[in-house]
């Protein structure tokens, strides 16, 4: 197969996986307002995190380089993990900026981890993308091979790609219409909309209300969409006040008991 048809299947593969994987972290590690949740990870409403696809395509890349100046392999797989992990770092910040400062949302936050930047990028989660990048190595990157070998006999199966790619395109230019709102909203109101906490809200909301809940479509709602916004605007600033006074009296108790 042509190189472009290659990247092409290994973008569909990444934005599936990653989105997986997304679907789980955030039920079993992450909080989303405060607690656990099932909840559609990412910017679109289908099953598929685009980030992953451009990242699958980077770790498919990189996992070719031979590196034959380096002797040693252990040192030679070392550098190249190293490698993924900043690679796989600079998608994440490109990213992250596009999203603060062109559409004023935030996709994920990393406010609350050591050394940050603006909370899109940390080295815990760069650490954990050299982990990832190692566990690609060792145990994607076969079957991705495989994989594109039994394409490659059986060309029929790209209609599947195409009809992704269709799919993907519609849902690409409902998110962008969906976020132009957002961002308008956002640059009146001079904030940063969190993208995920916002679809829980969401969710929470219509939960109370007894109205159907949808898991692809999070901002499909009874109310509008600007109330929604209001509404978790509100509950944030709350819980952001609640948070500041709880460590303000443990800092007041601390003090009173060095004294």
């Amino acid at each position: 197969m042509s190189r472009i048809l290659v990247l092409a299947c290994i973008f569909c593969f990444g934005n599936v996986g990653g989105w997986v994987l997304e679907l789980f972290y955030r039920r079993f590690f992450s909080n989303v307002n405060g607690k656990k949740q099932w909840i559609n990870p990412g910017f679109l409403n289908g099953p598929w995190l685009p980030i992953y696809g451009f990242g699958l395509c980077m770790l498919y890349l990189m996992a070719g380089i031979p590196l034959p100046m380096i002797e040693a392999e252990w040192l030679r797989r070392l550098i190249l993990f190293a490698c993924m992990a900043i690679g796989m770092t600079l998608i994440e910040l490109v990213a992250g900026i596009f999203s603060l400062d062109v559409l004023h949302v935030k996709l994920w936050d990393y406010s609350d981890q050591r050394f940050h930047y603006r909370g899109i990028i940390c080295p815990k989660f760069s650490f954990y993308w050299s982990l990832l990048g190692a566990a690609y190595y060792f145990g994607v990157h076969p079957f991705i091979l495989d994989a594109l070998q039994w394409i490659s006999e059986n060309l029929a199966f790209t209609f599947f790609f195409g009809m992704f790619y269709g799919v993907l395109a519609v849902d690409v230019c409902y998110s962008v219409r969906l976020v132009s709102k957002l961002r308008a909203y956002a640059i009146d109101h001079a904030l940063a909309i969190r993208y995920e906490e916002l679809k829980a809200s969401i969710q929470a909301f219509e939960q109370r209300q007894r109205h159907k809940v949808y898991f692809f479509f999070a901002f499909h709602s009874s109310s509008p969409l600007s109330e929604n916004i209001r509404r978790y605007w509100e509950e944030r600033t709350s819980d952001e006040r609640f948070r500041n006074l709880r460590r303000f009296k443990k800092k007041h108790k601390d003090e009173e008991n060095e004294a």
